[in-house]
């Protein structure tokens, strides 16, 4: 008589632990929200505008009871909280929709409890427009770092692509006096920085993170080395301000509220837009984002069918780094200001946070980079309606978010499996 051993469950059929993380960020925010804003909402109106002078008609100025809008706009965001927990513990799908109202919710509530009884408009869609803007190199350091990381390579030399891009541009921009051909010239500077990180990182196998450090201690070095010399001896030259005009299309720049977001912009904003689809679709539809996604995820694997692993590192980095460095060309010939010293104040970074916060996706990342370009906004509107918020306050919000989605409150968050580990044939 044998004894049978017992059998074990597969690793598939165990039941995953339900997570609570997400409600429990939704529960916590919501709970400040109510305890913070509807009590101390002054007694007045906030009044809101969202048409621009050159828009087919004009939306009127509309006001708002401030204390019973912020009070329902934030009993909304705790009946989502509570619904939030509601769908986990019945271990059902969250949507997008949820976090999308929940924010879209205590923005409006915080922006209707800043301009309670205050004389001053709140211009919503100015608001959205400057958010957009200032979100346009993130948005291009993000779409870098999702397409570099997606095929295993840490490009943490993003800041540094994107210094030099700036540099480049305003110096091509300046000696030419076509802010074009600066625009032209940014992703070439980002492309020669992408190059140095792929000779050190897939050539010879140093570990990557090192190299993007250096890479952006050396464009840091290097640019404002040449900005004390070369430019700084004649500017008019070298260094003066050429800038992109703003190039509304026509009919579409017209629609209220969207036509002055979307369609009263740059070149680089609108190159921006034909970036962010064409990566989201050729990464996840097309045969060269599968044999991208299969180089970051698996490179053996990919090896073993004929994908030159390496090559496509390479070829995909520098692609990678020369949209971070057309994103440079944001401070300068886009801005209409000239180079100076370490201009982009650490940008590079927010952008590597937008690709986590993004979860390695094109839409996730502009999503994510959004964020931070809107709470650096509406610090500066604030300052101009007198509010007593701090603004540091709002320059600490996106970091809190990023911290709390790389925690896992937003839910499971995975880099591509071989990020980061140089592959030997």
């Amino acid at each position: 008589m044998s004894l049978a051993a017992p059998t074990l469950a597969p690793a598939a059929a165990v039941k995953a632990r339900t997570s609570y993380k997400a409600p429990i960020a939704y529960g916590v925010v919501a709970l400040l929200a109510l305890l913070w804003m509807p009590l101390r909402t002054p007694a007045g109106d906030t009044t809101f505008r969202l048409s621009s002078a050159d828009d087919f008609f004009q939306i009127p100025q509309f006001a708002l009871a401030a204390a019973p809008v912020v009070w329902v706009l934030v009993l909304v965001a705790v009946a989502l909280a509570a619904l939030s927990f509601w769908l986990t513990r019945a271990e059902k799908r969250v949507g997008l929709w949820l976090p999308v109202v929940f924010a879209v919710a205590l923005v409006l509530a915080f922006l209707t409890f800043v301009g309670a009884g205050n004389a001053s408009v709140i211009p919503l869609t100015s608001i959205a427009t400057g958010s957009l803007f200032l979100a346009t190199p993130l948005i291009f350091g993000a779409l870098a770092g999702v397409l570099s990381e997606r095929v295993g390579i840490v490009n943490i030399a993003i800041e540094g692509q994107l210094l030099a891009g700036a540099f480049l541009a305003a110096v091509i921009g300046s000696v030419t006096t076509s802010a074009y051909l600066g625009l032209v010239a940014a992703p070439v500077a980002g492309a020669l920085v992408g190059m140095l990180l792929v000779f050190f990182s897939v050539k010879y196998h140093v570990n990557q993170v090192i190299v993007g450090v250096v890479l952006n201690v050396l464009v840091v070095g290097l640019t404002s080395f040449l900005f004390s010399t070369v430019l700084a001896e004649d500017p008019g030259t070298w260094n003066s301000r050429t800038q992109l005009p703003v190039l509304p299309i026509p009919v579409l720049s017209q629609i209220p509220v969207l036509g002055p977001i979307l369609f009263r912009q740059t070149l680089l904003v609108y190159l921006m837009y034909v970036i962010v689809i064409a990566l989201q679709v050729y990464l996840f539809r097309s045969r060269w984002g599968l044999r991208v996604r299969a180089v970051g995820e698996h490179p053996k694997a990919a090896d073993t069918v004929g994908i030159d692993v390496n090559r496509t590192r390479t070829r995909t980095t520098v692609l990678a780094s020369a949209i971070a460095g057309l994103g440079g060309a944001f401070f300068t010939v886009a801005s209409g200001l000239a180079f100076g010293k370490e201009m982009t104040g650490g940008r590079g970074f927010i952008a590597l946070a937008a690709v986590i916060l993004g979860r390695w996706s094109p839409k996730g990342a502009v999503a994510a980079a959004l964020l931070f370009g809107f709470a650096e906004n509406l610090r500066t509107v604030l300052g101009t309606l007198g509010s007593e918020v701090p603004p540091q306050f709002l320059l600490m919000v996106p970091y809190v978010v990023t911290i709390l989605a790389v925690a896992g409150f937003a839910g499971r968050v995975r880099a591509p499996a071989a990020e980061g580990i140089p592959y030997v044939k």
